[in-house]
Parts: structure tokens; C-alpha cells; sequence
């Protein structure tokens, strides 16, 4: 698939005024960028880059991505990729719907939060990483692994957020640590049979996340690249 040539025009330019999003339905980082573009009332265009037919990893994707990874978002000449800074790059740019509150210590643990889930849970059960562990300590090594660290994530969550007791995680508004915070709970609490009573602070808050439509709408389950 020419992701290249869908991304631009032959003279460089933008083949369309509309963001235009590469996701795969399942991808976690994929599923936050859904669910902010939805919270910010943001049209777009889903192109599904299938990761299990190894797209991702083809030329022209490269070219989008050096790292082969999705999501990556187009917004004309603006080519982003990693889940973080396309993030941060919407709240720039498209200021609807603030993410991160204007106040300092609010804002610093949004960060916080938003940094627990990218950088100590997510890369430690990502799929190639799933894959290597399978290869060289066997497939029942797999669960384990990720149940470890999905849980010492969470733990750490737990104590930052234990003083909040609001319908989201930081308060009654939906900020960018709950952008971070529902797909991973969504994925612990599913794929990996991560037992919720362990995390009560994050299990109620979940249930606040499901009840939006933003959320649903952003779900692995109703995207157009979705198996069923």
C-alpha cells in the first residue's frame, strides 16, 4: 500500500483540508489519538495501516514513520507521528476542548500520568516485544510478563490518584491523562485479565470512561479496520 502517495500529491501537497489519521484498531497509542479527536470535535479521515500483515513496516509507511509504528496524523504539510507528541500537537493547534488544564500543578500531573501509561506500561506490552518474549521464553511467558508490569504501572497510578475523587482521573473534566488512562485500563482489564478490584481508584474511573460517547465511538470495536 502507497501510504506515501495517500499522505501527498504528486506537487507535495495535501490531498485533503481533513486530518487524516494512520491506525490500526487495536493499537492502544492508535485508540488515545481516536478518543482526543473525538473529545475535540475533529473530523478525519482513518486510514488503517494492518499491523498483522506487517504494513507498517513497508517503504513508503517508513517515509511516515522512520520508527514504523502507528499512529501517525497528517494535517496538511504536518506530518506527526508517536501518540505523545500528536497530543500535544493538537492541543496547540486545535485549542477546543482544553486537555490540559491551565493550572500548573493540574497540568504537571496530567503529565505525569499521561508519561506512567507511554513510557513504564505501554512499551513493556507492546506487540513485537510480546512476540520476542514468545520466541525465545515460550507463549505462557507472555501473560505473565505483561501482568507484571501492567501492574507495577498501575500501582504507581493508584498512589498519584488516590487523593482524587472525582468522576475522571484529575476531576469532573476528561483531561489528557484520562486520554491515556481509558484505553490502557480498557486493554489491562481485557486482554490481559488484569484483576480490577486490585485498582479501585482506576476500576471507577473506567466507569466513567465507558459511559462517554467520545470513548465509545474511539473503541477497537467500532473501527473500520476491525475483525469481528
Amino acid at each position: 500500500m502507497d501510504f506515501e502517495a495517500q499522505a501527498q500529491s504528486s506537487d507535495g501537497s495535501s490531498t485533503s483540508s481533513k486530518l487524516v489519521l494512520y491506525s490500526f484498531w487495536q493499537s492502544s497509542c492508535s485508540w488515545r489519538v481516536r478518543f482526543a479527536l473525538n473529545l475535540k470535535g475533529l473530523s478525519y479521515e482513518y486510514r488503517a495501516v494492518n499491523l498483522g500483515r506487517g504494513e507498517q513496516l513497508s517503504p513508503d509507511f517508513e517515509r511516515l514513520n522512520p520508527l514504523k509504528y502507528v499512529p501517525v496524523l497528517v494535517d496538511g504539510a504536518v506530518v506527526v507521528s508517536d501518540s505523545f507528541a500528536i497530543l500535544l500537537y493538537l492541543e496547540e493547534k486545535y485549542p477546543q476542548k482544553a486537555l490540559l488544564p491551565a493550572d500548573l500543578h493540574l497540568k504537571s500531573l496530567n503529565l505525569q500520568v499521561a508519561s506512567i501509561v507511554s513510557s513504564s506500561i505501554q512499551p513493556l506490552i507492546m506487540l513485537g516485544l510480546l512476540k520476542t518474549i514468545e520466541e525465545k521464553f515460550g507463549p505462557e511467558e507472555q501473560l505473565p510478563w505483561a501482568q507484571t508490569n501492567i501492574e507495577k504501572g498501575f500501582n504507581a497510578l493508584e498512589k498519584l490518584l488516590k487523593n482524587f475523587s472525582a468522576r475522571y482521573a484529575l476531576g469532573e473534566e476528561v483531561y489528557m491523562a484520562d486520554v491515556f488512562l481509558a484505553p490502557q485500563v480498557s486493554v489491562a482489564f481485557g486482554r490481559f485479565n488484569i484483576d480490577s478490584s486490585k485498582f479501585p481508584t482506576l476500576a471507577r474511573i473506567y466507569e466513567s470512561y465507558k459511559m462517554l460517547p467520545e470513548f465509545q465511538a474511539s473503541s477497537p470495536e467500532r473501527q473500520p479496520d476491525a475483525l469481528h
